[in-house]
């Protein structure tokens, strides 16, 4: 009997609770359409512009980069006509097939008074050659990097090899926030790199000066011509050679370096701490200076 009267308790006591708590009706199950992604793509995280052709011209103020490598058969491979750019060379090659470098134009060419620009990770292949008597030709590019016009301000250049150009290798002009490192630039008729601030970068075989900047360290250059191999304001580790002019020169301090010269000073500088050179060395200190 007690069994009987508890079951008829808790059925009463359900019924109680179910009038007490109103029911809610159910929304539809089927789904509104397809699952969303979740993540967001590259392009909207870092929304880049892909460059699979040339010539190209970068007008537009962003980030840029090669999909492959790029071969170019007229003057001028990139134009560089905006400032704010990052141009990324995904470590591909951009080369020339223009018959003479006098004609071939520059791999990467920065318009006027551009500012706020880096150029990295990539290669610039020519085909110019030094006849071993100080005369470069041959086809290909007549520059790897340069600029025209007035001079650029706050550039980047980084892990950037250019190879065999008539004139210059990565010209970007002193005196003003312009920097190279970790660069390599082999065989060019003229200036091989030219920057305000280069590090941890090598200029070989060079018609004139090989690495040319206001400071200048962990570095080494060597002219083939009549130019200096590494000459700046002041430098830091680095070893400088020429064949007919100065190894190293620094018109205030050298610092930790090496020059060698075949027909004149090996090393010359304002000031030289722990310096040395094949040749005659040179070195002023005065404290009026």
């Amino acid at each position: 009997m007690k069994t009987k009267w508890f079951l008829s308790c808790a059925v009463t006591l359900c019924g109680l609770l179910i009038s007490v708590f109103p029911t809610f009706a159910q929304g539809s199950l089927t789904p509104p359409g397809a699952p969303a992604p979740l993540f967001k793509t590259l392009g909207q995280i870092e929304p880049r512009t892909p460059i699979s052709s040339v010539p190209f011209t970068i007008s537009v103020s962003g980030s840029y980069y090669l999909t492959t490598n790029l071969v170019c058969t007229v003057s001028n491979a990139i134009d560089i006509a905006a400032s704010g750019v990052t141009l990324d060379l995904s470590g591909f090659t951009i080369s020339s097939t223009v018959a003479s470098a006098a004609n071939g134009g520059t791999a990467i060419l920065l318009g006027s008074a551009l500012s706020d620009i880096t150029i990295f990770n990539g290669h610039i292949r020519s085909g110019v050659t030094n006849n071993s008597s100080g005369i470069y030709s041959g086809s290909g590019f007549g520059s790897g990097i340069s600029y025209t016009g007035s001079g650029p301000v706050n550039i980047l250049v980084s892990r950037v090899s250019v190879t065999g150009c008539l004139y210059y290798g990565i010209l970007l002009g002193t005196g003003d926030s312009t920097v190279v490192e970790a660069c390599t630039v082999r065989t060019v008729g003229s200036y091989g790199i030219y920057a305000s601030t280069i590090k941890q970068s090598s200029a070989m075989y060079c018609g004139y000066y090989a690495i040319y900047g206001d400071q200048v360290s962990d570095c080494r250059g060597q002219s083939s011509g009549n130019g200096v191999g590494v000459l700046a304001t002041t430098v830091l580790n680095c070893y400088g050679q020429s064949s007919s002019n100065y190894g190293l020169y620094a018109s205030r301090t050298a610092t930790g370096c090496h020059g060698d010269s075949f027909s004149d000073t090996g090393l010359v500088a304002f000031i030289a701490n722990s310096c040395s050179g094949s040749s005659l060395i040179i070195t002023h200190n005065f404290n009026s200076f």
